[in-house]
């Protein structure tokens, strides 16, 4: 186990269809397809400029990879645009409609350096989804995940595009990271890393850059979540002695203690999208197994009863939770509805699936899987069940979360 399983195992102690891939390109596993809408693009014309080319290239790329379309010359959307580019300029002049009836989705101008060609057919991508689903498009958001590039040890903090591209090191601590987590203005990132040799929390502000420990206490200081104030966080300290949830206030520096078991260690929390309950894992029952609670601690109630083990609970923006459950040896993935009390497995290949992190459109889940002794990213569509390999680079690369916008 990896990234956020392997901080709990400190703590605690169906047919399928492979597609081959095209020389370069990543695998596709496909197990079956459903909720894409067919569009055609034959209108997309205009420069040959290389911007411009490219620009065609990442939107189709776009409709594909992110599932709410699919590509097809008689599709009943159809997507007309005219590309220019001139004067370091690129200007996207689109225009969407029903074929049937006629009626116009979208019809805008887009515009930006010829340079960020890749970041407009984003925005482009994601103005698309919205027109025509009402759902927001994922494009161009990002994702932050633990790398362990090419043969090194240390296990740094990186940030990519939501397609896997524009790969940039956040954190240069030249020793272990772990668990890293957005704010909910997407602006921060919480993490942990041993840099000092022990596990403190530490913040990244991606605006100016600058760094600050927020938890430092004697013992374990580590799973840090946002509340969606922005002010406080759930969080694991052991400085009391046992591994529990802390609420920390970030102006105060007060903690308030969430969670009291003897025998047992809390970890991994996750807040809900009113911030008024979290759930987290637990191994009172001597498995970890996952719970939920009122934010202010007290109560708590089981809701994975099926599994060996359940664990890296992510709560989505619809309200429901993505996890990790250990089934006939495997870590598959499962969602879990509060709302109705029922779970509904996701994954079934025989290979473990883990760290999942929902996207903003509360339909996609990027997760780790290991291939030939190395993580890799993947981003799973929860409603057609299609994953499509993230990340590219050499080494491992896990735990990642993607980012609120």
């Amino acid at each position: 186990m990896r990234g956020v399983n392997s901080l709990l195992v400190v703590l605690i102690l169906g047919g399928v269809f492979c597609a081959a891939p095209a020389a370069g390109q990543a695998p596709i596993i496909v197990r079956k397809t459903s909720g894409r809408i067919a569009i055609s693009v034959d209108g997309l014309r205009g420069s040959s400029s290389p911007e411009a080319q490219q620009f065609k290239r990442v939107l189709v790329a776009d409709l594909d990879r992110f599932s709410w379309f699919e590509v097809n010359a008689r599709g009943a959307v159809v997507f007309a645009a005219d590309v220019d580019s001139s004067g370091g300029r690129l200007q996207v002049a689109c225009r969407v409609m029903h074929r049937g009836s006629r009626r116009s989705y979208l019809n805008r101008t887009f515009a930006g350096a010829a340079s960020q060609a890749r970041q407009l057919a984003h925005e482009v991508h994601d103005a698309l989804v919205k027109a025509v689903t009402g759902r927001r498009g994922i494009a161009a958001t990002r994702i932050v995940m633990i790398g362990a590039a090419g043969n090194q040890s240390a296990k740094e903090v990186y940030l990519c595009d939501a397609d896997g591209d524009g790969l940039q090191q956040l954190t240069r601590d030249k020793n272990v990271s772990l668990m890293p987590r957005w704010g909910p203005a997407g602006d921060r990132i919480v993490y942990t890393s041993y840099k000092s040799d022990f596990p403190d929390a530490y913040i990244v502000d991606l605006v100016s850059g600058r760094r600050e420990r927020i938890a430092g206490f004697p013992g374990l200081n580590t799973g840090a979540e946002f509340f969606p104030d922005g002010d406080n966080m759930v969080l694991t300290l052991s400085k009391d002695g046992n591994p529990d949830l802390y609420a920390l206030n970030l102006k105060s520096q007060r903690t308030t203690r969430l969670t009291r078991t003897r025998s047992a260690a809390e970890t991994s929390p996750t807040v809900s999208p009113d911030g008024n309950q979290i759930a987290f894992v637990s191994d009172t029952s001597g498995r970890p197994q996952i719970y939920i609670m009122n934010r202010r601690g007290g109560e708590r109630r089981r809701i994975t009863l099926h599994g060996s083990e359940n664990v890296a609970p992510d709560w989505g923006p619809d309200g429901r939770i993505v996890y990790s459950s250990r089934r006939f040896g495997r870590y598959q993935l499962f969602l879990y509805d509060p709302r109705t009390d029922k779970e509904q497995e996701l994954t079934q290949e025989a290979v473990d699936h883990e760290d999942p992190s929902w996207a903003p459109d509360g339909r996609h889940v990027c997760y780790t899987r290991e291939e030939a002794y190395r993580q890799q990213v993947y981003v799973l569509d929860t409603i057609s069940r299609r994953s499509i390999r993230l990340t590219r680079y050499a080494g491992s690369w896990y735990a990642a979360a993607w980012s609120p916008w």
